[in-house]
C-alpha cells in the first residue's frame, strides 16, 4: 500500500505538458540575429532522455516570424530553455548586448532585450 501511494505522489508532481515562447522581435528587427539559427540550435541541443538532438515526439520546436515556440509533452524546465538561449547568445557574441527576460504578462514567454547602457552615461558626465 505504501508503494502505491508513493508512486501516485510522484506522478502527480510531474508537469503534464508545457509550451514556452521565446520572443526575438527586437534583435531580429535590428538584424543582429537570425531566428532560424536559434531554432536549429535548440533542436540540436535540447536533451531528451540524456541525448541531445533526439527530440522525437516529446519536444517540438517551431518558428513564427520572430518567435520560437517549444512544446513539450513530458516535463520540461523553463530554466533549461533560458540556459540554452543564453548559451546561443554567448556562442554568437551578442551576450554582451542582449539578455533573456521573462515577460511580465505571461510567465511562459521569454523576451530578448537590450541592456540599458545609455542611462549610466549621463550620470558620469555631470561631475
Amino acid at each position: 500500500m505504501a508503494r502505491g501511494a508513493a508512486a501516485m505522489a510522484t506522478a502527480a508532481g510531474k508537469k503534464k505538458g508545457s509550451t514556452f515562447v521565446i520572443d526575438c522581435s527586437k534583435p531580429v528587427d535590428d538584424k543582429i540575429m537570425d531566428v532560424a539559427s536559434l531554432e536549429k540550435f535548440l533542436q540540436e541541443r535540447i536533451k531528451v532522455g540524456g541525448k541531445p538532438g533526439a527530440l522525437g515526439d516529446a519536444v517540438t520546436v517551431t518558428r513564427d516570424k520572430t518567435k520560437i515556440t517549444v512544446t513539450a509533452t513530458s516535463d520540461f524546465s523553463k530554466r533549461y530553455l533560458k540556459y540554452l538561449t543564453k548559451k546561443y547568445l554567448k556562442k554568437n557574441n551578442v551576450r554582451d548586448w542582449l539578455r533573456v527576460i521573462s515577460s511580465n504578462k505571461d510567465r511562459n514567454v521569454y523576451e530578448l532585450r537590450y541592456f540599458n547602457i545609455a542611462e549610466n552615461e549621463g550620470e558620469e558626465e555631470e561631475d
